[in-house]
């Protein structure tokens, strides 16, 4: 094998290379020349087309996102621990505790590989909370898909389901919530957004730096390979042209290839090396692989590093310099730890069976060198690769058919008439792709493993215990909302901050924080990103105004097939802390005599609805409007009533309305219950408005005069409109009444029917 070592570089000036195959543009590649004086090895080129990927720098996304970091100043005094730049966000939850999240996407992967693509998403995530020095104690997954009967829809969503559940399950994790949307723009674009979270005491929080003069640097877990070769630029940075489903083939060994059972052997290893303190800086070895990790470590250090790539256990001996570099492969971590504690580093990994190897040190030179058979094949500034790539200030502008999508206005829209037509669009709402029960997909997901989980799905939002003896609990929700982006950019993100805060809210936590990964269609699109520009600014207002950080997350461009772009889909995760998982607040109606409440104000607002989309299949008009300081005050009026214990279930009405939430609070626990309209609403807007900031209740018996003189202390809009009952109907009075079974069997069997029991 002929090796591109950095001699043989300035001898050959002007030897053709593959950067335009990499994914670079021709000025990217003239930068790297001028940074280097000359052109790069084989091996460096590599190591920058990797990193500046779109995937990896962020280059068309960072100036927007720089209003996170401002963000970041301004709301988190005493909460945010580490943020936007570490490998997850860390944040104070009280009593000693730290909790570390993130969710980011793998997308183009899980297209083309469905059931790796998606392990290995949940894999990479885990390990990044590994990294911050956190036990993983759950993780969640945000998913989307094209028609529900399409053929591409029939090859990805087993896959991606079993790729989720298959890794997670083989790492004892709990599965405790997330979501499963149906559009058709996600037909051969399906997102796999995967979250993760951990916890930790304040102590125990390492940082990705190399530093230390000296100091060695580990390579440990899984042997490389030539799997995940390119994934971030090859697959997550450019957009898949063919649109006749065969896009996979070519790609194949650009997909990760995940082994849950080496990753639980590591994660154990990891956690055993923290308590010792033997690590003084670690990262994982996601995307970019060992091109990521050396030059992130290096820069965020003391700026030097030399690694001999010769020491790399490799599963293919045949592998070129290169090609390692660029390697994806799972499983593995590199850690820098001082020379007096090797041994023993290297004793804790034999007793967990994980292979570890010093391939190189820190050293005072502020380059980042590589050897291979003993020559220099890299010799360069690692901020350069790791931080100081391509910033694009890309064109941006409100695409000229906004003004006839807000235009077309759902108000035409034939609506029901009477209360057959209601009972009729009821079920019919309750049988649809994106309303109807989750079961099959979660079912196949283990929600309770380890034994701490206190909610799951299908409540609105998976809490956690983490403190056994105080009761102090975590929860989480994500959720996004593409028809409401596609609308208003700027709403529909906030509007997926607020449902995704209002399900936190209805447990009974005081939602805390933010993580996001934000889903968009080609930045080389002015009309894209006007919609990725629109939402940034929509999701940084929300959070500034509800006084939370965005602690990091991830940005996924290029998700589109051909011309043609995903809806555009900024899915927002929360984190809230619950004081005591023992007063959680569960969804579902439970016993006979409950007072059902409606919290929050319903207007007539129908633009980007369930409802006009399963009936009418129509997109058109504005989103429901937001109002953040009502969401907060109902958030705050929940967590009293939790506190006090005047609320037995709470349920967010967000899609389809307060009929998708009385279909799922009957059908829980199997109560029927009874409800009237309030005579100011009519009753189709009263069952299907999407109107945000609104929650329904049930109250025991007994407790209605505090319930209603709490609400009403605060001024907040609430209805009582029914009591629950062991009928076995559902029953809207003076409109219609649905049996349970006929209910049930239009709810749950949809999924089950399209993809087999």
């Amino acid at each position: 094998m002929t090796v591109d070592t950095i001699e043989n570089a300035a001898k050959t000036p002007d030897d053709p290379q593959p950067w335009a195959e990499l994914g670079l543009k021709d000025d990217e590649y003239a930068r790297i020349r001028d940074i280097l004086g000359r052109r790069p090895t084989s091996s460096e080129l590599a190591m920058y087309s990797v990193m500046w990927s779109e995937h990896c720098s962020y280059k068309s996304s960072k100036v927007h996102l720089r209003r996170f970091g401002e963000l970041q100043q301004e709301t988190s005094v005493g909460k945010l621990l580490a943020g936007i730049g570490e490998n997850a966000g860390v944040v104070d939850v009280g009593n000693g505790y730290a909790v570390t999240f993130k969710i980011e996407s793998h997308n183009h992967p899980s297209y083309v590989e469905p059931y790796q693509g998606a392990a290995t998403g949940v894999g990479g995530i885990v390990r990044d909370i590994l990294a911050m020095g956190a036990r993983p104690v759950g993780v969640m997954d945000s998913l989307r898909f094209g028609p529900l009967d399409a053929p591409d829809t029939q090859r990805v969503l087993p896959g991606v389901v079993a790729g989720v559940g298959g890794y997670g399950n083989c790492l004892g994790l709990p599965n405790v919530g997330g979501e499963v949307v149906f559009d058709p723009t996600y037909a051969r674009n399906p997102l796999v957004n995967a979250l993760c979270v951990g916890v930790m005491r304040h102590e125990q929080l390492h940082l990705a730096k190399a530093s230390g003069v000296g100091n060695q640097v580990i390579l440990y877990g899984a042997r490389t390979g030539g799997d995940g070769i390119g994934g971030v630029s090859v697959l997550a940075s450019e957009t898949f042209e063919d649109s006749d489903g065969s896009a996979g083939s070519s790609r194949r060994p650009s997909v990760q290839v995940g082994d849950p059972f080496m990753e639980k052997l590591l994660i154990e290893c990891t956690l055993q090396l923290f308590s010792e303190g033997l690590i003084a800086g670690i990262q994982d070895l996601g995307g970019a692989g060992l091109s990521c990790a050396t030059s992130e470590l290096a820069s965020a250090g003391d700026g030097g590093m030399h690694v001999v790539l010769d020491r790399v256990p490799l599963r293919d001996s045949t592998l070129a310099p290169e090609e390692i570099l660029m390697s994806e492969s799972q499983e593995r971590m590199m850690a820098v730890v001082e020379p007096a504690s090797v041994e023993r580093f290297m004793e804790i990994c034999r007793t967990w069976d994980v292979r570890a190897d010093v391939i190189g040190e820190v050293t005072p030179a502020g380059r980042l060198t590589v050897e291979w058979r003993g020559e220099t094949v890299v010799d360069v500034p690692p901020r350069t690769v790791a931080h100081e790539g391509p910033v694009y200030q890309r064109p941006y502008e409100r695409p000229a058919w906004q003004d006839d999508l807000e235009a077309a206005s759902p108000s035409s829209l034939a609506r029901p008439s009477g209360g057959d037509a209601l009972r009729e669009t009821l079920i019919r709402m309750a049988a649809s792709a994106n309303l109807c029960s989750r079961s099959w997909v979660t079912d196949q997901y283990d929600r309770y493993v380890l034994g701490n989980t206190v909610l799951a799905q299908p409540d609105d939002a998976g809490v956690i215990r983490i403190d056994e003896e105080s009761g102090l609990g975590i929860a989480m929700a994500t959720d996004g909302n593409g028809r409401y982006t596609k609308l208003d950019p700027y709403s529909g993100a906030q509007l997926a901050l607020a449902e995704a805060y209002r399900n936190v809210a209805v447990t009974g936590a005081r939602p805390l924080a933010v993580t996001d990964c934000l889903n968009f269609g080609s930045p080389e699109d002015p009309g894209v990103m006007w919609q990725f520009a629109e939402a940034v600014r929509g999701l940084a207002d929300g959070c500034q105004q509800l006084g939370m950080p965005v602690t990091g997350g991830n940005v996924s461009l290029y998700n589109q097939t051909g011309d043609t772009p995903i809806l555009p889909t900024p899915i927002v995760g929360v984190l809230g802390v619950v004081d005591d998982v023992r007063s959680r607040i569960p969804y579902g109606f439970r016993e006979p005599g409950q007072i059902i409440y409606l919290l929050g104000a319903t207007r007539d607002e129908f633009g980007g609805s369930e409802w006009a989309h399963v009936v009418h299949g129509h997109l058109g008009g504005a989103p429901p409007a937001v109002d953040l300081d009502v969401e907060r005050e109902l958030a705050d009026l929940l967590y009293h009533a939790c506190r006090d214990g005047l609320v037995t279930s709470a349920h967010d009405l967000s899609d389809g309305g307060l009929g998708q939430a009385l279909t799922e609070s009957v059908l829980r626990h199997g109560m029927g219950a009874r409800v009237w309209v309030p005579d100011d609403l009519d009753p189709f807007v009263f069952l299907f408005s999407e109107s945000s900031a609104r929650a329904v209740v049930s109250v025991p018996h007994g407790e209605e005069v505090r319930f209603t003189s709490l609400c009403e202390g605060r001024r907040f809009p609430h209805a009582r409109i029914g009591v629950v009952d062991d009928a076995g109907v559902l029953e809207v009075q003076g409109q219609f009444s649905i049996p349970l079974d006929e209910l049930r069997r239009a709810h749950e069997s949809r999924l089950a029917q399209t993809f087999g029991d």
